[in-house]
C-alpha cells in the first residue's frame, strides 16, 4: 500500500515521520521545500507526484479550502488517483465543506474520510493521537484502517462524513469557552484580593473544576508560562468552525457565538504568535481596562 502525505506543518511532519518509522511506503510533499532533505527519498516534487499511484492520500493542511484546492485545483491530486483510492483529511476543516468535498470525490470514484486529530506534537510523533473519524463507507474505512491505527492511540468513529470535523470543532469551542470563563473567574477573584493559586485550589476541589482548571491553569496560567504549544490562532480557527456550523444550522447558541467573538478579539489584541493560554492575559487586560 502506497501512501501520500501532503502537509508537513507542526502536526503533519511528526505524523508523516511516524508513518515512515512504521514502515509504510510513503511519499510526502509540503510547500516548504526546506523539508526535502529531512525526508530524503520520500520527498516528492509536487502534490501530484506524491499522489501518483497512491492508494491513500493523507492531508494535514491549514483549512478545508486548501484541501479542496490541492485535490481539485492546479495541484491536480484528484486527477492522478485511481478509482477506489481514499483521501483521509486530518486537517481541521469545516464540516459542511467536507460533506460537499466527499460528494465531489465520490463522483469520480474516490472516497473521503475525515479524521481530525487531537493530542499535540508529542503524541503525533508517538502515533498516539486521538482521531475523530467521520464516514460510513465501511470498505474505505477498512482499507484505511492500518494508517488510522498507526497514527492513533484512540480511534473514535463519530458518525457520517463531516462528523469528525464537527466533533473536533465543537470540542475545542467548549474547551475555549471553559478556559475563557475560568480566566474571568480567576481575574474577578484577583481584583477582589484573592490569591489566584488559592482560588484555583478552591475551584479544583469544588464544582467549578474542569480539565482546563486542573491541567492548563496549574501548568500554564499560575506560573505564567503560557506555552502549552497550541496557538491562539488555531483555537480561534476551530471555534470559528463551530460558529460556522451553528450559523449554517440556524441555531441560537449564544455561548458559542460569544466565545467566537472573544477568541477573535484576543487574537487581534495578542497577535498570531500567541499561545492559546495567552488568552488569560487578554482577559486580565480587559478586566483592568473596565
Amino acid at each position: 500500500m502506497t501512501i501520500a502525505f501532503i502537509g508537513l506543518g507542526a502536526m503533519g511532519r511528526p505524523m508523516a515521520t511516524h508513518l515512515l518509522a512504521e514502515g509504510f511506503d510513503l511519499r510526502v510533499y509540503d510547500a516548504n521545500s526546506t523539508l526535502a532533505e529531512a525526508f530524503g527519498q520520500a520527498w516528492a516534487a509536487n502534490p501530484a507526484a506524491a499522489a501518483a499511484r497512491a492508494d491513500i492520500v493523507v492531508t494535514m493542511l491549514p483549512n478545508g479550502q486548501i484541501v479542496r484546492d490541492v485535490l481539485f485545483g492546479a495541484a491536480g491530486v484528484a486527477r492522478v488517483l485511481a478509482p477506489g483510492s481514499i483521501v483521509i483529511d486530518t486537517s481541521s476543516s469545516d464540516a459542511a465543506g467536507t460533506v460537499a468535498l466527499g460528494k465531489d470525490l465520490a463522483a469520480i470514484g474516490l472516497a473521503l474520510i475525515d479524521a481530525p486529530v487531537s493530542g499535540g506534537v508529542p503524541l503525533a510523533a508517538q502515533g498516539k493521537l486521538t482521531l475523530m473519524v467521520g464516514g460510513t463507507d465501511e470498505k474505505a474505512f477498512e482499507k484505511a484502517r492500518p494508517v488510522l491505527d498507526a497514527l492513533s492511540g484512540k480511534l473514535m468513529r463519530v458518525g457520517a462524513l463531516g462528523a469528525g470535523h464537527a466533533a473536533k470543532a465543537i470540542n475545542n469551542a467548549i474547551a475555549a469557552c471553559i478556559f475563557a470563563v475560568t480566566s474571568e473567574g480567576i481575574n474577578l477573584g484577583a481584583r477582589f484580593g484573592l490569591d489566584p493559586a488559592t482560588l484555583l485550589e478552591v475551584i479544583n476541589a469544588s464544582s467549578g473544576r474542569s480539565g482546563v482548571s486542573e491541567g492548563l491553569f496549574p501548568s500554564q496560567v499560575i506560573p505564567r508560562t503560557f506555552s502549552m504549544g497550541f496557538g491562539l490562532a488555531l483555537m480561534a480557527k476551530d471555534v470559528g468552525l463551530a460558529e460556522a456550523l451553528r450559523a449554517g444550522l440556524g441555531l441560537d447558541l449564544p455561548l458559542i457565538e460569544k466565545t467566537h467573538s472573544q477568541m477573535q478579539a484576543a487574537l487581534a489584541s495578542l497577535g498570531a504568535a500567541a499561545d492559546f493560554t495567552d488568552y488569560y492575559r487578554y482577559s486580565e487586560q480587559s478586566a483592568a481596562a473596565d
